[in-house]
């Protein structure tokens, strides 16, 4: 048995796991899935001062008080940037850190780790309708997001992302280079994280791709536990 910790990206809670965590736990395996400070059922909690220290944070204490070890930690899209800080805290309790579409940290602000296109609008959006401090919903359609129900279903569920996360620098150790790296990529859509898909197989690591959109838990959620079930059975081959 493996203990999955799934950290979703911005906008999203721990609810968007919902399609893709069962499928871990009946294949046996113990499943997380927290939600970061200011987001979804924590949104009373966001505040210009929820920051990616904040984030990281949120992980470490979840992974302490359950007293969690060999734990397979996924992080999805801004996520990715999270558990790149949570690997250098705590690398002894982790087995695997996988990057679902999304940054492998190295120290830059997330903002500096974007395209120039899609960071330009994050900018301007903050700016325009963030009262400079949040960052509104991207359209899901930009995401691959294209069926009606899962946009029925995500839509109403999504809420405003804190600034601070994507301006905050990411203080490394190095400990993080302990903690064995795995990339899975979503390629039909704009594939805003190609570069880190690229860094990662030519650091070594493990390499998959999804044939789906950026919200792959919520658009393949099958192909997804597949995926993620494969890179821990490895270790138990």
């Amino acid at each position: 048995m493996s203990t999955f910790v799934l950290v979703h990206g911005a906008w999203h809670g721990g609810w968007c796991w919902q399609r893709t965590a069962p499928l871990l736990e009946r294949a046996g395996h113990e499943v997380h899935t927290p939600t970061l400070t200011g987001l979804s059922n924590k949104a009373h909690l966001l505040s210009p001062a929820v920051g990616l220290d904040t984030h990281i944070e949120d992980i470490v204490s979840y992974i302490e008080a359950y007293d969690l070890s060999e734990v397979t930690l996924v992080g999805h899209s801004y996520g990715g940037q999270v558990i790149t800080g949570v690997a250098d805290r705590i690398p002894d309790r982790l087995a695997r850190r996988v990057h679902l579409d999304g940054f492998i940290g190295d120290g830059r602000p997330a903002i500096e780790l974007l395209p120039d296109g899609p960071a330009g609008h994050y900018r301007h959006s903050v700016t325009e309708q963030g009262f400079d401090w949040l960052i509104p919903l991207r359209p899901l359609e930009k995401l691959g997001v294209t069926e009606s129900l899962d946009l029925e279903w995500l839509t109403p569920r999504l809420t405003p992302h804190p600034w601070k996360t994507y301006t905050d620098a990411l203080s490394l150790r190095g400990n993080h280079e302990k903690v064995t790296g795995v990339f899975i990529e979503s390629v039909d859509w704009m594939r805003v994280f190609q570069k880190y898909a690229e860094i990662a197989e030519e650091s070594g690591w493990e390499t998959y791709t999804l044939n789906t959109g950026h919200e792959a838990m919520v658009t393949a959620p099958g192909e997804l536990a597949d995926t993620l079930l494969t890179i821990v059975e490895k270790d138990n081959a």
